[in-house]
């Protein structure tokens, strides 16, 4: 949740851009002074991960593309997974097999190991 200051900051200067398919909505400055370049900044829908900025606005954010996905056409390439959050801490987090939560079962050793002896 953005803070008091985030909010009327936007209210007053910021310039809604867009929103992602999760509903961050994307702001830019509306007046550039000539010696810097414009402000962009996001408010999050939730609570403020920034893992969950997909791939495409990130680009826009740090200025490495000029024009934002909603206006530039962004196609995702047949080989671009669907953006996912960082999941780490929550029930959906990734565990390996093997892992405690998991059920702690292991595959046996294939025998190639051997311990360190001095």
């Amino acid at each position: 949740m953005p803070t008091i200051g985030t909010r009327i900051y936007t209210a007053l200067n910021g310039r809604l851009i867009g929103t992602d398919e999760f509903g961050n909505r994307y702001y830019t400055t509306r007046r550039i002074s000539k010696n810097m370049r414009e402000r962009r900044w996001v408010i999050y829908v939730d609570e403020d991960e920034a893992s969950k900025v997909p791939a495409s606005w990130h680009g826009w954010l740090h200025h490495s593309s000029e024009f934002p996905p909603n206006e530039h056409n962004h196609d995702p390439k047949s080989w671009e997974k669907p953006h996912i959050p960082n999941m780490t801490g929550t029930t959906e987090a990734y565990l390996p097999p093997g892992h405690v939560l998991k059920g702690g079962k292991r595959s046996a050793a294939t025998g190639d190991y051997e311990s360190w002896r001095p």
